[in-house]
């Protein structure tokens, strides 16, 4: 990873796995066969590839160009073995919708600590985050580098390009809202509490496994029963409103006089990464912005953005 004249020898570790989830695959009805995806060239009818004979192409059109391992390994990409950081901006600048996988970033070597550290302490003082360019499963890739307690995360991005604009999305006619209503809201908004351990599980995949062990043991699917369904159309915002937030208050125990369910806050993700002695808040910085060249960096990042760190990170799109 490089910053300026700094190196730092890394690795990356993924942070995230797929984890038990829920995945089928195709089968014949009639037998219950698995139905398998067979290479087959589309110029020999019926032929079948073997592995050590598939390559890759380029598609462009109605021809398709072929490209080796030693054509790509000509091309000058430096991110294939250096982490580049580009700029340093506020984490509000990047948009969620850019976020793709998370990995941890580890020092390699005594020498690479200290600069390690440097880095890490020197963005939760200056309170940015780092966007730089690296090279993951053969594409290169813009990357967010962000201080997580003890630990630097790195984060793929996904190109600005890529995020779609939500013409159509949006309701076509202006809504007006009421101070009443908005109020309201925000009060069910507050009713809701924290997040529920239950909230945290992955019931869908939790019944299929059930559905299934039955069918091993021959015995008949239990079914659990529907959730409540949501009544049709508002007819009256402010009742429905004032409705909910009675619902979920009595849910909580609020009017019952209950103790309520035990919660498990999002913010214990990042706890059990960094163990439960916290590193305390970042501090503020004293210093006072320095004449560089002719230009003004604060301690602080800037309230406006400007057109460079735009760029570096898509920015955020106009609702």
């Amino acid at each position: 990873m490089s910053f300026g004249l700094v190196t730092v020898p890394i690795s990356l570790h993924a942070a995230t796995d797929s984890g038990p989830s829920v995945s089928f695959v195709r089968v014949h009805k009639a037998d219950n066969g698995r139905v398998r995806n067979r290479p087959i060239c589309s110029l020999e009818e019926d032929a079948e590839v073997p592995t050590e004979e598939i390559g890759r192409g380029y598609e462009t059109g109605e021809r398709i160009v072929p490209l080796t391992d030693d054509d790509l390994q000509q091309l000058p990409l430096p991110t294939v073995k250096t982490l580049t950081i580009l700029a340093f901006v506020p984490a509000g600048d990047v948009d969620p919708l850019q976020v793709e996988r998370g990995y941890y970033v580890a020092p390699t070597g005594p020498a690479a600590a200290k600069p390690y550290v440097l880095l890490r302490e020197a963005m939760e003082d200056h309170g940015s985050v780092a966007i730089g360019k690296i090279a993951l499963r053969s594409k290169e890739t813009l990357a967010l580098v962000r201080p997580m307690g003890d630990v630097l995360v790195l984060h793929s991005l996904r190109w600005p390009g890529q995020i779609r604009t939500p013409a159509g999305v949006v309701p076509e006619r202006p809504v007006d809202i009421s101070d009443d209503e908005l109020a309201a809201a925000e009060a069910l908004m507050d009713s809701y509490g924290p997040l529920d351990e239950e909230d945290l599980r992955d019931h869908y995949r939790e019944q299929v496994v059930g559905i299934v062990a039955a069918k091993l043991e021959d015995r008949e699917v239990e079914v659990p029963g529907e959730a409540p369904q949501p009544r049709g159309q508002v007819l009256d915002l402010m009742a429905a409103l004032e409705d909910s937030v009675r619902a979920a208050r009595s849910a909580r125990g609020e009017d019952t006089g209950g103790t309520g369910a035990s919660v498990t806050p999002l913010r214990a993700i990042e706890d059990k990464v960094t163990g439960t002695a916290r590193r305390s808040p970042a501090r503020k910085s004293t210093r006072t912005p320095k004449e560089t060249g002719g230009k003004k960096t604060a301690a602080k990042a800037p309230a406006k953005k400007t057109a460079a760190k735009k760029k570096a990170t898509g920015g955020r799109r106009a609702g």
